[in-house]
């Protein structure tokens, strides 16, 4: 069931669905739209952490307990949503199996395969499927969260970049098939710390994790937050069907750590 609490008069009314929003990314995208005045409701898997994590954003923020990867949970979730807010204006699909060095190619296994595809392709899928009709009524907007890993080589990421790589065709079709109404853009971050706010300041990243990228900076998640709040602003009227690379010149030149 969806945890609610009664909206902030600082509320613009505006609705947005962010997925895997529970830490990393996905949370620090949920805080930033939360700042600009929305309401969000944020979805992962892990309810305890959810549930935490949306108290301490405030008054304007939900939590569901969600596998997007699971039609039947993707259905019911964005049905609460709809009876409870009566719209939905954006929707962020942040959710990701996303430990991309865990397997080398000859101990990839077809369940592990399965598992990642259907979290990070699937899933977004689905989410677009069920939300598109509410999206239109409101000429909302969909970003999907991808990687640079799906055009550039890595040792060790076969599930992870054909997933991601899925999702940026998927991106392109989508804006394509919901367009006009709905603009459906896609953020692929780069080397970004995606460790939860505490740990950053409690533990910064030494000069030499920095020296390691092109730019002399690792991107932050509000770098990549900052981004999606822009694609879903009025200010990104015109622009859909786009990849966004947020990884300060990586695509240009990678570094490997020895």
């Amino acid at each position: 069931m969806i945890e609610l609490s009664i909206p902030t008069t600082g509320s613009n009314g505006r609705v947005a669905l962010v997925t895997g929003a529970a830490r990393g990314i996905g949370l620090g995208i949920a805080a930033w739209l939360i700042s600009e005045g929305w309401q969000v409701v944020l979805t992962d898997l892990d309810r305890v952490r959810g549930s935490k994590v949306a108290k301490v954003l405030g008054e304007n923020a939900w939590f569901i307990a969600m596998d997007v990867s699971n039609e039947g949970q993707v259905a019911l979730g964005v049905a609460e949503v709809l009876g409870q807010f009566g719209r939905l204006d954006a929707l962020v699909c942040n959710a990701a199996v996303a430990d991309p060095h865990n397997n080398t190619l000859e101990s990839l296994d077809l369940a592990y395969w399965n598992r990642v595809l259907a979290v990070n392709l699937s899933g977004p899928m689905l989410l677009a499927k069920h939300c598109a009709p509410y999206l239109r009524a409101h000429s909302g907007a969909i970003v999907n969260l991808a990687s640079t890993r799906a055009g550039q080589s890595e040792p060790d990421t076969e599930a992870y970049a054909a997933s991601k790589g899925g999702l940026l065709a998927l991106t392109h079709a989508l804006a394509i098939s919901l367009g006009p109404e709905v603009r459906v853009n896609a953020v692929s971050p780069g080397w970004i710390d995606a460790r939860d706010p505490a740990v950053r300041r409690a533990e910064p990243l030494t000069e030499a994790d920095h020296a390691q990228h092109p730019a002399g900076r690792v991107g932050t998640v509000e770098d990549v937050a900052a981004m999606v709040a822009w694609l879903l602003s009025k200010n990104a009227g015109f622009v859909t069907g786009q990849e966004f690379v947020v990884d300060g010149g990586m695509t240009k030149k990678m570094i490997y750590s020895e």
